[in-house]
């Protein structure tokens, strides 16, 4: 009974990964870059140190691209639906991960390096998610790794 709970409880967070990198991925702006060159002129050369210095901080106050909601689905080793709610701050994320199977919701944390994203539960290294973002769609696949060797499935999401 107790491999049934651990195997499920594997499940749960490998499937809210997998769910979180699909929905970071969906939320990457068209155009846009971590090199500060998105539109406005605010890129990260500038001619005098004040229009940097306000650069800077209204890039630290402004959320990212893939901050919001996201809905997805998973499916391989384990199939169901999830919502992600991811908050950006450079090229960090973190929220949580709302799985339909088993019906959990934990906290997430990944990192987006231009349209490269990977994510996976916060306390567990035994369940790993990543893919690529495109506008507002993400997809990728998911490993959940146990002492019974590895699984795991493709999963996407788009931005709610």
């Amino acid at each position: 009974m107790n491999g049934i709970l651990t195997r499920r409880g594997v499940v749960a967070a490998a499937t809210s990964a997998v769910i979180a990198v699909a929905l970071a991925a969906c939320s990457s702006p068209s155009g846009g870059g971590s090199d500060g060159g998105g539109s406005g002129g605010t890129g990260t050369t500038a001619h005098s140190s004040a229009p940097a210095t306000k650069a800077a901080a209204s890039h630290r106050k402004a959320p990212g691209a893939l901050s919001g909601k996201w809905s997805g689905h998973y499916s391989g080793s384990f199939d169901g639906d999830f919502t992600v709610r991811w908050h950006q701050t450079g090229a960090h994320l973190h929220g949580t991960i709302h799985l339909s199977n088993p019906g959990n919701t934990m906290p997430i944390n990944g990192t987006v390096h231009g349209s490269t994203i990977s994510f996976g539960t916060v306390g567990s290294m035994a369940i790993t998610y990543s893919g690529t973002v495109s506008g507002s769609s993400m997809s990728g696949t998911y490993k959940v790794h146990s002492a019974n060797g590895t699984s795991g499935g493709p999963w996407s999401a788009s931005k709610a």
